[in-house]
């Protein structure tokens, strides 16, 4: 990947629907090769797909739980469980794997606190093997970025 290839990445991460013609315009390259290096980003899997942005609290979630979650074990079996388990649950957007005490850290989104208390007892509670769960909850956004940062 070459930095032809990140502009193009980084005009799309900023307007998703730009026209062939206008991504060319933007990273000067005419239309035939920007194409051509946009369809190698996409069939190489750089490009993982095209997505709205949606706001959260129009959409009608305006609760955002960040979600710290430590296993009673770490066998390969309990944390595949628990993996697949979390990616069935359509209001976790966002699971990550930590370092440091928390083994995941989970982004969820909900329509009010009690929603959530029903998300922690049907959903969380009912995947074995969890030995604590710690909940913070977002009452602001500072920033939120689509763009990646410049490699130099």
């Amino acid at each position: 990947m070459d930095e032809k290839d990140r502009q193009i990445i980084a005009a799309l991460q900023a307007h998703g629907r730009l026209t062939n013609q206008e991504l060319s315009q933007k990273v000067n390259l005419s239309p035939s090769p920007c194409l051509r290096r946009l369809r190698i980003l996409e069939d190489s899997g750089v490009i993982r797909g095209y997505a709205a942005i949606v706001d959260e609290i129009a959409y009608g979630l305006p609760i955002t739980a960040f979600v710290r979650v430590r296993l009673e074990r770490h066998g390969e079996a309990q944390v595949a469980e628990f993996e697949r388990k979390v990616r069935d649950i359509d209001a976790i957007l966002d699971c990550y794997m930590m370092t440091g005490d928390d083994d995941y850290l989970l982004r969820v989104l909900v329509s009010s606190l009690q929603d959530y208390e029903i998300f922690v007892r049907q959903k969380l509670h009912q995947i074995g093997g969890i030995a604590a769960i710690e909940t913070s909850f977002a009452y602001g956004t500072v920033k939120r970025r689509t763009v990646f940062p410049r490699i130099d």
